[in-house]
């Protein structure tokens, strides 16, 4: 049976259209027009939406589990699992994202993120690896384990390359570390995207490794060299160069509210990217669980090991609504974050962060402040929310 999805309104990656109907069928997007087209047929199954926004599910670039599970585990239990519970909070679409670990586990991780990859299943897909370490700064590694870094060689890089089969999409690289300039440049050469980050890096360090091909910054201000006035660093060539996308953890416990402010009007809806860094503890409760090969304790909406967070339990519904609420700014002005502008840096624009016939029917129903309403995945209601 067909669906027909009407709202108030419908965002589509840039302009907002009133009163639109959305027809669906077998999974697919068959035509997008308005309510005062004329009467919709009495046979379809209905969802109606009367004072929410429709828009593009979200995708994630950073994420490295959720559900009591962690994607490192690679296995089709963890992935359904995490594709499923994504999908409930209005995440159509994802990068599957590593933590630093020994070299063989990684391999072995990649390996089966791969085949994973390439299979059918409900829920969120996974579009892609995104590899957050090994080649990262001693100094702001976070809690990657140090034993477990390694220089940024081409050869090692390969290595990863070749066992994901190619399905690396972004990769975080610190650019002061030497050898970082030259891997910049050949995984960017593949198609890999170049994220800076865990890093010290100075403004020239930093401007080296945007003019090598990085094109983003993973989670601005967490794990970067703080902002100085006579020394900008990495921070202040993140968030003074028009042309580099910028991530941004929006918990209210990574970033204070006041440098989300900042951030925003530094980047824009057209260079932000808002992503979770979500782990294993996402949508559970408190307690202790996994982070590739490390105990992190969660507790109160925090996980930390030790003093130092460890990626956090944030969804993108969440962190949508927290922007907003700390920003002031209305969601169709932040929903670029969420949709287009993670699609448009990672080269997936062609079906994922829009709303076009011929599409998949991923779509979330909003109320103004960002609040999730409704997710629908592949045709299907994942979640109607309260």
């Amino acid at each position: 049976m067909r669906t027909l999805v009407t709202a108030a309104w419908l965002w589509d990656s840039d302009i907002l259209t009133p009163r639109p109907v959305i027809e669906i069928e077998d999974g697919v997007i068959a035509s997008i027009r308005s309510l005062a087209d004329g009467e919709l047929p009495s046979t379809y199954n209905r969802l109606d939406y009367p004072d929410a926004i429709l828009a593009p599910s979200f995708f994630d670039v950073h994420m490295h589990g959720g559900a009591g599970h962690d994607l490192m585990e690679a296995t089709p239990e963890a992935m359904s699992a995490i594709s499923s519970f994504l999908a409930t909070r209005g995440t159509g679409s994802f990068l599957a994202t590593t933590v630093t670990a020994p070299l063989d586990d990684t391999l072995k991780s990649l390996s089966g993120l791969a085949t994973l990859l390439g299979k059918q299943q409900p829920g969120a897909k996974p579009l892609g690896i995104h590899l957050e370490g090994p080649f990262l700064s001693h100094e702001k590694r976070g809690v990657h384990p140090p034993e477990h870094l390694l220089k940024p060689e081409i050869p090692v890089f390969d290595r990863m390359f070749e066992a994901a089969e190619g399905k690396i999409r972004l990769m975080t690289l610190a650019p002061e570390i030497p050898g970082a300039i030259e891997l910049a440049a050949h995984a960017t050469s593949k198609g890999v995207r170049v994220s800076m980050g865990h890093s010290n890096a100075t403004s020239a360090e930093a401007h080296a490794l945007h003019a090598a091909g990085a094109t983003s910054a993973t989670h601005t201000f967490n794990a970067m060299r703080a902002l100085d006035h006579r020394e900008p660093g990495i921070l202040g060539t993140v968030l003074s160069t028009d042309s580099l996308y910028a991530e941004l953890i929006c918990d209210g416990i990574h970033v204070h509210p006041m440098l989300v402010k900042v951030w925003w009007r530094a980047k824009g809806r057209d260079r932000g990217i808002l992503i979770t860094d979500a782990m294993t503890a996402t949508g559970m409760p408190d307690g202790e669980y996994r982070l590739g090969g490390m105990t992190v304790q969660v507790a109160n909406g925090r996980a930390s090991l030790g003093d130092v967070l460890a990626g956090s339990v944030l969804t993108l519904d969440r962190g949508l609504k927290n922007f907003v609420a700390f920003t002031g700014a209305t969601v169709e002005e932040v929903l670029p974050l969420v949709t287009r502008n993670p699609a448009a840096m990672t080269g997936f624009a062609d079906g994922v962060g829009r709303l076009r016939v011929g599409d998949t029917a991923n779509l979330v129903a909003l109320k103004t402040d960002g609040s999730l309403i409704a997710s629908i995945n592949h045709g299907k209601l994942a979640i109607a929310a309260g």
